[in-house]
């Protein structure tokens, strides 16, 4: 085993765009069979550039990619698939109005859906991952979760003998995350697969990988045994600083006299929300804590007025509002959805005209003439407060890095007249640092005397923001909590489905 040949080697892989921009440095890999392999940076790092170069969708500018022994060249997704190659991406492209079969073979030509031996080998698939789907069924009715693993079973199904996983945990719950964290140490140590693992969720990193590679600045900084790495070393070679973590003592208490801002009153949604009423005052976050499925995202597109069928008052400064999208808007609401490609951005729009959006009265002539200098100025001012990587308001925001893409996300409504913040997870799939300054601005907007409202599948971070905290499950709210009187534990257990008091009981023999 130690004088095998690894299965893949990059040897001094650049990348340089046509604009100039150089993404690669010179970087070394390898990848053995049975074994995860690591792969971490920040946002901008080079990670999504080296991902493309190994799916085929970007050629590398230098140095060689090395399959089997023997340099290759390929050029195409199909050609690195017939090779041996598959991406499992961080947005998965998967064809909503196909069913679940049709996108696990999606690849496969020929009347196939009509053979019964190809419904044979998707129970062949989902036995050998023990996850279990209707084959049936539409991508576009399935959870993100769900899509998740119709990608793991999309790449298994092709005979891949190298799987890239981008961030394939950044949008699951913690049962979810179990089921990959399952399916890949299969794979690795029972199949003998080799696994590249892209992921910012250091604690997962350190517990399934074998060795750890990380850029920054384009530039391969660390390639070690994960052994000999913690978090907090994997961290600081991301960011290049130690980051200081967000303290909840610092957390202001929210005045109880703080004027109502949002009010809901009985609002529900069928086989989605069970009646629920809240109040959320000036300067209040509101942390939603759920797993998968538990009516969480649901609630945030009710409030927002995306779902016709929900029923019940939402209230913004004691007015009711309509039952739209648009009259919550008008309202002073504003969301931050978890898909953010497919609902926050618009992918052909660049930072400056996806930052206006919104608010395009305040950069027109007369309200009604949109100024292009009033709009750029706009986006070049979220660069500068968001601290958003890119040289110029003019970049398209598909360019951009995962955790740059949502702050243009957020930084659309900061200059629009927003009283609430509906924010779905605003974190995930972006880096340690970028989840800093996410969460850092969601305590400036609460200090300002907005309203937020964040779901988040980190309760810790939920932690580090909140003033208070809903549990939710199967579409009710079963447990309310003050942010600076539960834990990361609590919050799991009534999440999992403890009872209040059970977890509340358990909650305090942990902390005796």
């Amino acid at each position: 085993m130690a004088n095998e040949v690894p299965l893949l080697q990059l040897q001094g892989v650049t990348k340089t765009f046509p604009n100039g921009l150089t993404a690669l440095r010179g970087v070394n890999l390898e990848v053995s069979r049975g074994t995860v392999h690591g792969l971490l940076g920040a946002n901008g790092a080079g990670k999504s550039t080296l991902i493309k170069i190994l799916s085929g969708s970007l050629p590398a500018t230098g140095g060689q990619i090395v399959w089997k022994g023997a340099a290759v060249d390929y050029s195409s997704p199909k050609a690195a698939n017939d090779m041996g190659i598959a991406t499992i991406h961080q947005h998965i492209p998967l064809v909503p109005t196909l069913s679940v079969l049709e996108n696990v073979f999606l690849s496969e030509e020929g009347r196939w859906r009509r053979n019964a031996s190809i419904r044979r080998r998707f129970s062949e698939l989902c036995q050998r991952v023990g996850y279990w789907l209707n084959p049936e069924s539409l991508v576009s009715e399935l959870s993100i979760g769900q899509r998740q693993m119709v990608a793991i079973l999309q790449a298994l199904g092709t005979g891949a003998e190298l799987i890239v996983m981008d961030e394939p945990t950044a949008s699951l719950a913690g049962n979810e995350r179990e089921v990959v964290y399952r399916i890949v140490r299969h794979l690795a140590s029972v199949e003998n697969k080799a696994i590249v693992f892209v992921s910012h969720f250091l604690d997962e990193v350190v517990a399934l990988t074998d060795r750890v590679t990380i850029l920054r600045d384009g530039q391969a900084v660390v390639d070690a045994e994960t052994r000999d790495l913690d978090e907090s070393r994997i961290a600081e070679a991301i960011v290049g600083r130690q980051i200081v973590a967000l303290e909840r003592a610092a957390l202001k208490r929210v005045d109880a006299g703080a004027p109502v801002v949002l009010e809901l009153r009985d609002l529900a949604s069928p086989d989605k929300l069970e009646p629920i009423s809240l109040k959320v005052r000036a300067g209040e976050v509101v942390g939603i804590a759920g797993l998968l499925g538990s009516g969480r995202s649901e609630l945030l597109h009710a409030i927002f007025g995306a779902d016709p069928d929900a029923t019940g008052e939402v209230r913004v400064d004691g007015r009711l509002l309509g039952r739209s999208t648009a009259a919550a808007v008008r309202a002073g609401l504003g969301l931050v959805p978890e898909d953010r490609m497919a609902q926050g951005l618009v992918p052909g729009f660049e930072i400056w005209r996806n930052t206006t959006l919104p608010a395009l009265d305040g950069v027109s002539r007369g309200g009604w003439l949109p100024d292009g200098a009033q709009e750029r100025k706009r986006g070049a001012e979220a660069i500068r407060r968001l601290s958003i990587k890119a040289n110029s308001p003019d970049i398209l925001v598909t360019e951009l890095s995962g955790g740059n893409a949502q702050k243009v996300t957020i930084a659309k409504w900061l200059f629009s007249d927003v009283k609430v913040f509906l924010l779905d997870e605003p974190t995930a799939g972006i880096d340690i640092g970028a989840k800093t300054d996410v969460l850092l601005l969601v305590r400036e907007l609460a200090a300002e005397g907005k309203a937020v409202v964040i779901v988040s599948s980190e309760f810790e971070e939920i932690l580090a923001v909140s003033s208070r905290i809903l549990v939710m499950r199967d579409g009710r709210c079963i447990a309310e909590r003050a942010g600076h009187d539960t834990s990361e534990h609590e919050l799991m257990l009534l999440a999992g489905g403890k009872s209040a008091n059970s977890a509340g009981a358990q909650q305090a023999d942990a902390q005796s």
